[in-house]
């Protein structure tokens, strides 16, 4: 039996390589790492089919490496100490230490990740990880300190009309085939910049035709891949898209859409932890200060989820995906952030008016930091009128109030104290 597309396309070399080009094209960073034949141990973050494996792979062949591979799903820290006891065994002199490849570390717990640490350190082993969710979240802060993390983006088109060329070109089953790619609008909308399920659309695309020559058109592809769902949505790969739909729904205050796209994922298998903190996220992002409970809501949902585990979670995940979709909504706080960020980095690093410095010596006194300040706490209402931001800044307004119950008594109460600055 033959092996699947995408493994018999894998690529081998840098130059076989397609997507990434911000960090393996010609003198990009990771590129000119590898091209040294020295390079620090690494995580790669991106989603499912961009070339993570593939890359650590053509890495460790470079580099002529020994490569350890180990699947954070069904390794446990025993895995771990054996293989950088061969590790160990297999350092020689100068040569370029193993590679210890860690697929999904995002699945490791805090004692398989302390296990590393040491092999790390010493450079026993140049670790490799791959994961699909943001390390600072997953990967504990002495692992990620000692590791340089390379954001890895889904395939562009032109990228995927390479792949396309190459499967049809060079492939050793396809090129003996006759067919004839009409349209690729479908072919690129299902595999949602995922390499390998492009190449696993083409696999049964061509696989289930019969015919001698065989012609690829977008219904075609569509009706295939209806009457073959899990060619496409194998393991949950589609995960970006219910994740979207479920934040989206939430946003848009449906509770039946919200509970709905929850339950998909839930049926999918997908990690609890990965949608509790997703519902953190929309909590400060979408509803706000409308209703500043739902994020003390969400992180109740995200530390109860963590003592009770599964499958009693989903009731959590439901109540709190319940109550941010039913909550009122607003984005002040997140255009606040983002206008004082972009404001910030238009005029620079402006002063901090000398009254709101701190004077912990002689010398910043005689300087006048901290001169002048008045404490709020003296004064009736626990206000006093004075400047708190640079000079260039003066009455710069960066946060709205939106118009609902919470803000407008917000609203009312700044009015009372500042009038209409």
């Amino acid at each position: 039996m033959s092996a699947p597309l995408a493994e018999r396309l894998r690529p081998q070399t840098l130059d076989e390589f397609i997507g990434q080009r911000h960090l393996v094209g010609k003198g990009a960073v990771l590129r000119r790492m590898i091209d040294s034949g020295r390079i620090p141990s690494i995580i790669f973050w991106g989603p499912p089919g961009v070339g993570k494996t593939t890359l650590a792979n053509i890495i460790a062949n470079t580099l002529k490496a020994p490569f350890y591979k180990l699947s954070a799903i069904n390794s446990g820290v025993k895995d771990v100490r054996e293989v950088i006891d061969k590790a160990k065994n297999t350092r020689f002199f100068d040569n370029a230490a193993p590679i210890l490849f860690i697929d999904e570390i995002h699945r490791f717990s805090k004692s398989q990740q302390d296990s590393l640490l040491n092999a790390v350190e010493t450079g026993t082993v140049t670790l490799i990880g791959a994961t699909t969710e943001n390390p600072s979240f997953e990967v504990i802060r002495p692992l990620l300190s000692r590791c340089q993390v390379y954001v890895l983006k889904s395939l562009e088109k032109k990228d995927l009309e390479v792949l396309l060329q190459r499967a049809l070109t060079e492939d050793h089953i396809l090129k003996e085939k006759k067919i004839e790619i009409r349209e690729t609008d479908a072919l690129f909308r299902f595999s949602g910049g995922d390499a390998r399920k492009l190449l696993n659309i083409i696999d049964l695309t061509v696989a289930s035709d019969s015919e001698e020559a065989i012609v690829i058109t977008d219904r075609m592809v569509t009706e295939r891949l209806q009457e073959n769902p899990a060619a496409y949505d194998k393991g949950g790969e589609m995960h970006y898209d219910i994740i979207s739909a479920f934040i989206k729904s939430i946003r848009g205050s449906d509770p039946d859409a919200a509970v709905y796209w929850l339950a998909r994922m839930v049926a999918g298998g997908e990690d609890p932890k990965f949608i509790a903190r997703r519902l953190v996220i929309s909590a400060a992002e979408d509803i706000g200060l409308a209703n500043p409970n739902a994020l003390l809501l969400a992180n109740a949902c995200f530390d109860t989820l963590q003592k009770i585990g599964w499958p009693e979670g989903r009731i959590v995940l439901a109540e709190a995906t319940i109550y941010l979709a039913t909550s009122p909504k607003s984005n002040s706080a997140y255009l606040a952030i983002d206008n004082a960020i972009a404001k910030a980095e238009q005029t620079g690093n402006l002063p901090v008016p000398l009254h709101l410095r701190n004077a912990p010596t002689s010398l910043m006194k005689e300087l006048d930091y901290g001169k002048e300040y008045k404490y709020s706490h003296d004064y009736e209402n626990h206000f006093v009128n004075q400047a708190y931001l640079p000079g260039e800044l003066k009455n710069s307004r960066f946060w709205d109030p939106q118009p609902n119950p919470a803000e407008a008594k917000m609203a009312e109460w700044m009015k009372k104290l500042w009038g209409e600055k």
